[in-house]
């Protein structure tokens, strides 16, 4: 069982948790993470990308010049791909880029995840975070004080529009739920900040 402290949003210690080793003290499986990273990217894809391919360029009527005493290569059409304007040859064209994977295998890598994260000694666990209003600044300030100033994600159990605004303009800085927080995030942020009940909601959403 992996013991880390509780910090209040000034960076003291307020408490501990015991955070359950089948969610975050799993050995990292490196291929799992790979796997579920590249189907997310491979997901985010628009697939608008299109170019026309020789058949559909305008031209190609009539042969461009003449076949001999131009000191040109023989030339056909003006739609072929060596030509200026001509097609593309195997033009991309608009399609689906999203793929599934079952839930096994993402479940054992948000698990390897969090794990490493563990393990690196980039997660932080805090008390709760509490703000009147939306405040930027207040939000930097405490970042500064549980030393997560740099690539943080932060997860909350519940959402809180007054946290997520105060993050929202923070570069490098972003706000998730544990329903939303995926592993992409996770690795792509140099820290992760738990809230102690979004911790405790982790265990019981995913034990």
């Amino acid at each position: 069982m992996a013991k880390l402290n509780v910090v209040d949003v000034n960076g003291k210690k307020v408490g501990d948790i015991t955070l359950s080793d089948e969610i975050f003290g799993i050995e990292p499986n490196e291929a799992a993470v790979h796997a579920v990273v590249k189907n997310y990217l491979a997901n985010q894809r628009q697939g608008t990308q299109s170019a026309k391919t020789r058949a559909e360029v305008r031209g190609g009527g009539r042969k461009p010049f003449r076949q001999k005493g131009t000191g040109r290569h023989r030339q056909g059409s003006s739609t072929d791909p060596t030509q200026v304007g001509g097609g593309v040859v195997f033009a991309p064209k608009p399609r689906d880029y999203r793929y599934s994977l079952n839930k096994k295998l993402k479940k054992l890598a948000l698990k390897s995840a969090l794990s490493a994260k563990v393990a690196d000694k980039e997660l932080i666990v805090v008390d709760e975070f509490k703000f009147q209003e939306p405040k930027t600044k207040e939000m930097v300030k405490v970042l500064e004080n549980i030393k997560a100033d740099k690539k943080a994600l932060i997860v909350m159990d519940e959402k809180d529009d007054n946290v997520v605004r105060s993050a929202h303009n923070i570069p490098g800085v972003r706000t998730a739920l544990v329903s939303t927080m995926n592993v992409y995030e996770i690795v792509n942020h140099y820290t992760l900040v738990l809230t102690k009940a979004a911790a405790k909601k982790i265990e019981e959403v995913y034990a």
